[in-house]
């Protein structure tokens, strides 16, 4: 019979591909299976043993994506060949990457697996840009919210009654297609429409662009600047 082996469900950072940790790079070289997302930069795929089997799994809205189940059942068959697996998802995978469902899927197959962390978009987009998540005397509390939630909910699952104002700084994830209405929500539950706000694009890559603004002036500026996506989006005076 042969021996199980493993699932490492490893972050590959923001986009820069020096950001991956050490770990995350040693597992990605013993690799016999990659799974990687749309988000992950080339140049790490150049780390991956030359017989390793590297497949292409990304998820970006608006296109056809591989099904998380049919993601989840690759990993587990190739865990029960006796393989070696790296499943390299942009970020970290336990931070809107759907690394947990992914764990649970291997938990339940009874597939041993290592969660390798991963340096967030939100962390190093806002370094990059010379933003500070907190600051002493401006930001004690930080929120991170996605804008793009599962769409089997009947609803969404955030109080924006509580959500707009309950942190000192607000990052929001995958929300362009929806920024000024998000924007619109936050003046509408208390934040201030002078509040400081940014969009940063492309976190960490050369490409990186960020505008800044307010949050009654943040949509308009970043569609006249065409703004694309992966984009991040923070409010908070840390700006």
């Amino acid at each position: 019979m042969t021996a199980r082996g493993i699932v490492y469900l490893v972050g590959a950072g923001p986009g820069d591909p020096e950001l991956i940790t050490v770990r995350g790079l040693r597992r990605l070289k013993e690799a016999d299976v990659v799974l990687h997302d749309a988000l992950v930069h080339p140049d790490l795929l150049t780390h991956c043993k030359p017989e390793a089997e590297v497949h292409y799994v990304g998820k970006r809205a608006g296109r056809i994506a591989q099904r998380q189940a049919d993601i989840n059942q690759r990993l587990i068959e190739a865990a029960n060949q006796g393989k070696t697996v790296v499943r390299l998802k942009g970020g970290d995978p336990y931070l809107f990457g759907r690394g947990s469902e992914e764990a649970e899927a291997l938990s339940h197959a009874g597939i041993v697996f290592e969660i390798v962390s991963g340096v967030p978009s939100a962390l190093a987009g806002s370094a990059y840009a010379g933003i500070s998540l907190t600051h002493r005397s401006l930001s004690s509390s930080v929120a991170y919210v996605t804008a793009t939630e599962s769409p089997e909910k009947d609803q969404s699952s955030h109080d924006w009654s509580k959500l707009a104002t309950a942190t000192q700084t607000l990052v929001i994830f995958m929300g362009m297609r929806k920024l000024d209405s998000l924007m619109q929500l936050l003046m509408a539950h208390g934040r201030s429409p002078h509040t400081p706000a940014a969009v940063i694009q492309s976190a960490s890559l050369p490409s990186q662009r960020t505008v800044v603004g307010t949050v009654a002036t943040i949509a308009d500026i970043a569609r006249h600047a065409a703004i694309g996506m992966p984009a991040l989006t923070i409010v908070g005076d840390a700006v």
